[in-house]
């Protein structure tokens, strides 16, 4: 990690850029790769202010700023706050919802979260046509099945997409 230290109307002291350093490193435990940290210190009368501006993987960049009466409490607060930061941000990528494929269609109905095992119920329209104008429409989607009521017969049917590329019909037997 590269970690650039900038001095504002003070003397740049050893000790000061160690700290920040240090500080920093623990950064690593969110972020495997952080490319640039550039620390900026300064002193205005007796306002200690750190500013940190950390640039990761992702387009991610985390700023934070703090004044207090310590310098070395300044990058402490700092550091707290870009963790915080940076935790956040990584805890919405990692459990973020993939979004849909182009092409494939949303459900009619929203899908509600239930306990495992749990059966959802969705309502869906059921069109009239024949069979091989319900195979073209499958052809055209990505979707595995397809529900339409069959001309021929008046049934309600399942034309479904199989392993080896073809396709197979589920009909109900009436007796």
């Amino acid at each position: 990690m590269q970690v650039l230290v900038t001095f504002r109307h003070m003397e740049a002291t050893e000790p000061l850029r160690r700290h920040a350093e240090t500080k920093l490193a623990r950064v690593r435990k969110f972020l495997r790769e952080p490319i640039e940290a550039h620390v900026i210190l300064e002193v205005n009368k007796r306002r200690h202010f750190a500013e940190i501006t950390l640039s990761g993987p992702h387009h991610l960049t985390v700023n934070a700023k703090e004044e207090t009466g310590d310098l070395y409490s300044a990058i402490d607060a700092a550091i707290s706050k870009l963790e915080h930061q940076i935790q956040k941000r990584v805890t919405k990528l990692r459990t973020r919802k993939k979004a849909t494929p182009p092409g494939e269609q949303l459900p009619a109905v929203p899908a509600r979260r239930t306990a495992k095992g749990a059966i959802t119920a969705e309502r869906v329209a059921v069109e009239t046509m024949s069979v091989s104008e319900a195979q073209k429409r499958l052809a055209r989607r990505s979707a595995t099945f397809l529900l339409f009521q069959n001309e021929a017969t008046d049934i309600v049917s399942v034309l479904y997409r199989r392993k080896d590329g073809g396709y197979g019909l589920v009909e109900p037997e009436i007796e």
